[in-house]
C-alpha cells in the first residue's frame, strides 16, 4: 500500500453481520490512512431448494443481496459513501469469490465470523479459508471487540 500512488486496493468481505460491518470500518480507516481504495465484496448464490423458483423467475435473490450490500456499506460508513469505497456483488460462494478477489489486492479484510450457524467457532469457515489461501495479507477483525471499542485505528494509521 503506497500513499503516493493511490493505486492500492483493500478487499473486504461483506455479509451484513456485525463482524463484516466492523471489518469494513477498519478497512476504510486503513484505506484513508494509506491512500488506497476499498472494494466491498458481497456474494450470493441460489440455494438448491430455490433453484426451480429462481429459474422460473418467481424469486429474486440478487436484488435482496444487493440491498443487503448497500445497507451494510451505509451502516458501516454512512452516507454519502466515501469516494474511495466501491461495492461489488458476486454470484458464487464467498470463500471462492474472496480468494479470487484477493488476487492483486494489498490486503483482504474479513470478519472473524459471519452469518454461519456455528456461533461457538473462534474462526468461521470463510475467514479460515481466506487466512490459509488468500493471495495477499489477511486481516481478521473481531466484530465483538470492535463494537466494544477495541483496536481502533486513527486517521494517521496508528493503533
Amino acid at each position: 500500500m503506497t500513499k503516493d500512488t493511490g493505486t492500492g486496493r483493500i478487499v473486504v468481505g461483506v455479509d451484513g453481520s456485525p463482524a463484516s460491518i466492523a471489518a469494513l470500518q477498519v478497512a476504510a480507516r486503513i484505506a484513508t490512512a494509506t491512500g488506497v481504495r476499498v472494494d466491498a465484496v458481497a456474494c450470493w448464490s441460489v440455494p438448491t431448494a430455490l433453484a426451480v423458483s429462481y429459474a422460473l423467475g418467481t424469486v429474486e435473490l440478487e436484488d435482496g443481496a444487493a440491498k443487503l450490500l448497500n445497507e451494510t456499506v451505509t451502516k458501516a460508513l454512512g452516507t454519502p459513501r466515501p469516494g474511495n469505497v466501491s461495492a461489488r456483488l458476486v454470484q458464487g460462494h464467498p470463500r471462492q469469490a474472496l480468494l479470487e478477489a484477493s488476487e492483486g489486492a494489498d490486503m483482504l479484510v474479513v470478519g472473524r465470523r459471519g452469518r454461519g450457524g456455528f456461533s461457538g467457532l473462534l474462526l468461521g469457515s470463510v475467514s479460515q479459508a481466506c487466512v490459509a489461501h488468500a493471495r495477499c495479507p489477511v486481516l481478521v477483525v473481531n466484530g465483538e471487540a470492535a463494537a466494544a471499542g477495541g483496536a481502533q485505528i486513527d486517521a494517521d494509521g496508528s493503533l
